[in-house]
């Protein structure tokens, strides 16, 4: 998994520096109107780990791991 940050232009996200295959399926964050979510180390390190597992495993469970970071909101 990377991390990359782009902009949207002419209704597209365009991320300098990142080439992708066509038909890769991406997941967008947009911020919204909340403040910004911020962890202590400690469970930034536990959510990354958590991530790395994610996707050693097949399948996904993104929308209960999304509800799951609410609780740091």
């Amino acid at each position: 998994m990377s991390i990359a940050t782009g902009t949207v232009v002419d209704g597209k996200i365009v991320v300098e520096g990142l080439t992708l295959p066509e038909g890769t399926v991406v997941t967008v964050l947009a911020p919204d109107d909340q403040a910004p979510i911020r962890l202590p180390p400690n469970l930034e390190q536990e959510l990354l780990a958590a991530i790395d597992e994610a996707d050693a495993e097949p399948g996904g469970a993104g929308p209960e791991f999304l509800e799951s970071l609410r609780r740091y909101g």
